[in-house]
């Protein structure tokens, strides 16, 4: 039975970390098994066998959530655009008000409790990065392919390294960064490519999704076993600049998600724009909830 929860733990966990704006770890915490996850990581290199027992159902669970739920988000995205990124704005703008409080926490520990330009350079530099990333892409029209090669592998790795040391934050999305960067369609549709190609015994095809996704995993083991540890660094002394960046991406998310999707490119849909508006303001209450329980 402990097994068959810890499966469907992992299911809410991959669910949650391919919403842009929910975060995985925070997922983790709120069900009361972040510390053993965390923990069992920490470990492997001490009790491999241990830390592989804990690991393996939850990791099963992530699997099926993130293959499940990304079917589902290729769809909206792909049918009801405008609607889909409004709610992943709501998603993503609701974790403000967590972030505010621990942000300004940080600052009254400084010397004078005041914000400098450190502060200020971190914000600006994400919020940059954030608008900028998409301007250089240029905008979207929708669910992206990503095309095998060496170069693409490399940025995969490296894709890989950056989302998954946001998955294991609490409060920070890993998919919110994947938008800004403008990779997560891309992704997602590696995702539902592959396994549709494996359910028609597309062998190609699913070569293809491997070259994409197996170095994209990678990136992701790379950054939750090697580069974490360096994100708690940077909390640890450099909370308030850290969260400033944090700040900086997510107030740029709303222009990075909406440019890089395309939802206004094909002119402005009134329906999708008041159900989007409707189902982004409750997806920032439920947010908001999610981080104040934790």
């Amino acid at each position: 039975m402990k097994t068959i929860l810890d499966i469907v733990r992992g299911i809410v966990i991959g669910i949650a970390n391919v919403i842009p704006g929910v975060s995985g770890g925070t997922m983790a915490v709120s069900m009361g098994i972040y510390d053993k996850l965390i923990g069992a990581i920490n470990g492997l290199t001490k009790n491999f066998m241990r830390s592989v027992r804990i690991l393996a159902p939850l990791l099963v669970g992530m699997a099926i959530g993130v293959v499940g739920f990304s079917y589902l988000v290729e769809y909206l995205l792909a049918q009801h655009t405008l609607a889909t990124c409004l709610t992943f704005v709501g998603l993503i703008l609701g974790g403000l008000p967590v972030l505010w409080p621990s942000l300004k926490k940080s600052i009254a520990k400084k010397p004078g409790g005041k914000a400098g330009a450190p502060e200020v350079l971190a914000f600006l530099v994400l919020l940059a990065v954030g608008v900028g990333m998409p301007l250089l892409q240029g905008g979207g029209d929708g669910v992206q392919t990503l095309t095998p090669g060496v170069g693409m592998a490399v940025l995969l790795l490296i894709l890989g390294v950056i989302a998954s040391v946001t998955m294991v934050i609490p409060g920070v999305s890993g998919s919110m960064v994947l938008m800004i960067l403008g990779y997560y369609y891309g992704v997602i549709n590696a995702v539902t490519g592959t396994i549709s190609a494996l359910k028609a015994l597309d062998f190609a095809g699913v070569f293809n999704g491997l070259l994409l996704l197996v170095p994209f995993g990678i990136g992701v083991l790379l950054g939750i076993l090697l580069i974490a540890k360096l994100i708690d660094w940077l909390f640890d002394r450099f909370p308030s600049q850290t969260y400033s960046a944090i700040i900086g991406l997510v107030v740029s998310s709303p222009f990075a998600i909406l440019y890089a999707s395309g939802a206004l490119a094909g002119g402005l849909n009134w329906i999708e724009l008041v159900v989007g508006i409707v189902l982004g303001a409750a997806g920032a209450w439920v947010t908001l909830l999610m981080g104040e329980k934790e």
